[in-house]
């Protein structure tokens, strides 16, 4: 299984919207901008992801996008599926043999959990800790 653009901007996309919960709206020109994407890609994105309900639109002047819901609640894999359909490693898996069909089944299991286990929180978490880390170790170098 390959992540596309669809996926990856995609969770960029939930990750901006995740970050600023209780802000109010974003605007997807203000998401492209930021991240350097293009806007018209992710229109095409936002719709999906508006029509599952994990996002929700405002109109006006002021409008834009929110999530629809705790960012502690949708996952990673919420967002992956919504945007490039069911997770699949190998196709056709019941015409293996039975040795194969475990490995590739353990497999996607294995993604399928991780996708599942891992919610935007987790994610926005993930990276702060990563920055403050980052910041606290510093470089030493010696010559």
């Amino acid at each position: 299984m390959k992540i596309t653009t669809k996926g990856r901007y995609g969770l960029t996309i939930a990750l901006e919207l995740a970050r600023e919960v209780g802000n109010g709206p974003i605007s997807l020109r203000s998401i492209a901008k930021k991240k350097n994407l293009s806007e018209h890609y992710l229109e095409q994105l936002i719709g999906p992801l508006r029509n599952a309900g994990l996002v929700k639109s405002i109109r006006g002047a002021h409008g834009g996008y929110i999530l629809n819901g705790d960012p502690k609640q949708i996952t990673a894999g919420d967002i992956i599926r919504t945007l490039e359909g069911p997770i699949v490693l190998v196709e056709s898996i019941e015409n293996e043999e039975a040795a194969q069909r475990e490995l590739w089944t353990r497999m996607r299991d294995a993604v399928k959990n991780v996708l599942d286990q891992t919610s935007l929180a987790d994610l926005i978490a993930h990276e702060n800790t990563s920055e403050e880390t980052t910041l606290q170790e510093g470089y030493m170098f010696y010559i």
